[in-house]
């Protein structure tokens, strides 16, 4: 049989995988021998490299020229610079840490994909690779030394160069010419020049010493019309149970524990506060490779009084397992995240990290250490913990660290969760609309399909007296939607030659959906598929590079950009039967998303009941007067009615239309195109005299101004477009105007002289006689304001 030569290879580097994964596995076992047999509970492996900063020890005065400078050795990082390589272009990654892999090789090991089959590309092939250390197609769970091996050859397979311990001169180290980046500057010495940056760290801090625009901090609800944004208090994650904020219980005369604010959140508003960060912990319950948990130099036990009274008032038990979060992975290990009311996340206390300093984040890093170490050594060895709840810390005792990795950290990972820093502001920002499907972009360069998932934010005293926890939202249950390519580059004129797939252009609560790590590599691969073609188009800016080669090219090479069939792409404004500002809903209509190709989280139907008694009437508000297209949705089944009353009301009146809802759901179906005045039309939909369930989802409208006589009826004449070939305006400026406009003002002037009187007001469009007509165009010429053409306009010129 012949074998493909790309066939042969991932063979090759399947076995390569395996063999390098049992010799690690041989290697970090016998380490482990000896790190247990000196271990006395604390992090003397970690001494020196536990850390988030490091201080340049010597200069290294170098200079390096190369097409693509990265900044950051993340999965994001990684995946760039091998996409580069497979297209040719040279790359270096300058890293300010110590470990590759960002936190896919930190903890964490229990991936957040979504929907599997969104994730495709290099972002894909690196679970396909993970996969084949364990003898199976694809893995989606793994271990933090696994997933570290396979950064580790795609890394020797980019043939890429990482620089790491070095962190930008955020002051001085970056030299810009013409909004281009034209080189970066590390603290010890190390100078890039390059022709395209990319910024593939959490903090976004190439992207910010390069001038880009971005945010910190959470949006107000109506910044982007968004209903899950800014300040938020529910049930998930929460104190199920009454539980005193004050350091002597019940006396708020003694003042408050650490980490608690007076200010009752005002539901939506917006302000500076982020998700908090903890860490993934790598735990076993295996004793052959097991540590125990490390108290940490700086514990401090007055943070965890708030768990010992959720412990003593039933923490732990059916309703909010302590033990939810210890995600199963290989060999006897878990990812173990945040759970509950009170946790490892560490609420309040990074809000300095996204814009801070080097040594305030090294601050900031210790702390999280010191609290999430302390946690974990509170809950396994305090003996008020052993009175307040016995069978937790009983069972608790019988895991620890896991032995074989992290070996060099003291076995705790290296990375912080930083869940959210910067968020650039570009030309295009994801908000929960892309999320819920109200928004579909045509400048796809990804998808993402998991959750809005926001952890808490703050935590804060009820009016009660009792303490809770605000800012955790998870919304679920949505098919994957599109990534703008807008988003991971910055504003026209800011910087042209960055790419930023991490830090990307979002709300914090879409950001919450957004960030995780299949995302940020599947944006890497794009950023690097970008800044490709555009060295190939002799070094263009990338916010000018052709969208559609780009997402030719993307899908040649394994990216979707797509999701399925799910509602045709037509572009438009979409109005979601959720949008309460835009739809007025008359009758006791049900909510339900039981049935899939809806438009945002649900959608409205009848019950079937109550037949001439419901409707609901979506208000248009067209932004211009003119043409527009205008399109229904519902989910189509056995039960729905099969003529569904639709009337559009519009500048001619109003026009009926009936549909059968038991055919053609998941798409936009359309009923016409019709004209409109500025801020008017509607669509309204009636159960009366209907034999089924009515389905209520969404109406999409698109302006039309594809020929002339729509960008007429527009009121869009372009000036100066007098004549064509036929004698009447063509939409084109061009030889035949010219050639009019001059006959015609040889015309008026001749004819003014023998009547003077010319008033100026024959508004014909076609070619005339009237002594007054030049002057009338003239004249409107002259007083119409300034026009912004679109694209379609622009090409006519």
């Amino acid at each position: 049989m012949t074998v493909r030569s790309d066939e042969a290879n991932d063979g090759k580097k399947g076995e390569f995988m395996r063999v390098w994964g049992v010799l690690r596995k041989s290697v970090l076992g016998l380490l482990s021998i000896v790190v247990i047999g000196g271990m006395t509970g604390s992090s003397v492996h970690a001494e020196g490299l536990l850390r988030y900063y490091f201080p340049p020890e010597e200069s290294l005065d170098k200079v390096i020229t190369t097409q693509v400078c990265i900044y950051g050795g993340t999965s994001a990082g990684v995946v760039a610079a091998l996409e580069l390589k497979r297209l040719g272009i040279d790359s270096v990654i300058v890293h300010p840490g110590v470990r590759i892999g960002g936190l896919t090789a930190s903890g964490l090991g229990w991936t957040d994909f979504g929907t599997q089959d969104a994730v495709q590309g290099i972002a894909r092939e690196f679970y396909e690779r993970v996969g084949a250390t364990y003898d199976m197609p694809i893995r989606w769970t793994f271990e933090p030394s696994v997933a570290l091996a396979v950064f580790e050859e795609m890394v020797a397979e980019a043939g890429v160069e990482v620089y790491d311990k070095a962190f930008l001169d955020r002051a001085a180290g970056v030299k810009m010419e013409h909004n281009r980046i034209v080189s970066l500057t590390t603290e010890n010495g190390l100078t890039v020049r390059a022709a395209y940056f990319i910024d593939a760290t959490y903090e976004g801090d190439l992207m910010a010493a390069a001038g880009v625009s971005y945010t910190t901090g959470r949006e107000s609800n109506s910044v982007y019309d968004e209903t899950y944004n800014g300040r938020q208090v529910r049930q998930k994650h929460q104190f199920l149970r009454d539980v005193s904020p004050y350091i002597v219980e019940g006396d708020p005369s003694s003042g408050l524990l650490g980490g608690i604010e007076t200010e009752i959140p005002v539901q939506g508003q917006g302000d500076h506060r982020i998700q908090a960060y903890n860490f993934r912990i790598c735990m076993t319950d295996q004793p052959d490779n097991r540590v125990p948990f490390p108290k940490p130099a700086n514990y401090d036990r007055s943070w965890y009084i708030l768990l010992e009274r959720y412990f003593a008032a039933g923490f732990g038990t059916d309703v909010d397992n302590f033990f939810q979060k210890f995600d199963r992975i290989p060999n006897g290990k878990t990812d173990t995240n945040n759970h509950g009311g009170i946790s490892t996340d560490f609420i309040g206390q990074n809000y300095d990290w996204p814009t801070g300093s080097y040594q305030t984040r090294e601050q900031i890093y210790q702390q999280h250490v010191g609290y999430i170490q302390g946690y974990w050594w509170f809950v396994a060895n305090d003996p008020v913990v052993g009175q307040v709840a016995p069978t937790i810390q009983a069972r608790l005792q019988n895991w620890g660290l896991a032995a074989d990795e992290f070996v060099e950290y003291g076995h705790w990972p290296p990375q912080l969760y930083v869940r959210e820093a910067r968020r650039m502001v570009s030309d295009y920002v994801i908000t929960e609309h892309d999320f819920f499907g109200r928004t579909r972009v045509s400048d796809s360069v990804g998808l993402a399909s998991y959750g809005m998932d926001s952890h808490n934010c703050a935590r804060f005293v009820t009016a009660e007296g009792y303490v809770k926890n605000e800012g955790d939202v998870q919304i679920g249950g949505i098919q994957p939607y599109r990534l703008s390519y807008r988003a991971i580059v910055p504003r026209r004129g800011e910087c042209a030659n960055l790419a930023v797939p991490v830090c990307v252009s979002a709300s914090h609560i879409a950001y919450g959906s957004v960030r995780m790590e299949p995302v940020f590599m599947i944006l890497a691969q794009s950023s690097a598929a970008a800044i490709a073609q555009a060295i190939d188009s002799g070094g263009v800016d990338l916010q000018s590079v052709d969208i559609k080669q780009l997402q030719r090219t993307l899908e040649q090479r394994g990216q979707r950009l797509v999701w399925g069939t799910y509602l045709d792409d037509v572009d438009g404004t979409i109005i979601d039967s959720e949008q309460s500002s835009q739809v007025i809903v008359t009758g006791d209509w049900l909510a339900s998303s039981s049935v899939a190709g809806f438009v945002g989280e649900h959608y409205l139907h009848d019950d079937n009941t109550g037949k001439g008694e419901k409707s609901v009437v979506f208000q248009l508000h067209v932004p211009a007067s003119g043409s527009y297209d205008v399109y229904l949705c519902w989910t189509e089944h056995d039960n729905r009615a099969t003529q569904v009353p639709v009337s559009v009301h519009h500048g001619g009146g109003q026009s009926q239309h009936t549909v059968n809802q038991r055919t053609n759901g998941g798409r936009w179906n359309k009923l016409g195109r019709y004209v409109f005045s500025e801020g008017a039309g509607s669509v309204v939909i009636s159960n009366a005299g209907t034999d089924g369930y009515v389905v209520v989802d969404a109406v999409l409208f698109s302006q039309q101004v594809s020929t002339c006589d729509d960008l007429i009826r527009a009121g869009q004449v372009l000036p100066g477009d007098i004549s064509g070939p036929a004698g009447k305006p063509d939409c084109y400026v061009n030889i035949y105007d010219l050639a009019e406009m001059a006959r015609q003002w040889l015309f008026f002037l001749n004819k003014q002289k023998a009547d003077p009187s010319c008033s100026g007001t024959v508004h014909s469009y076609r070619m005339t006689n009237s002594v007054c007509f030049f002057s009338s165009r003239a004249n409107a010429f002259a007083s119409q304001p300034h026009r912004r053409f679109s694209s379609t306009q622009k090409a006519r010129l």
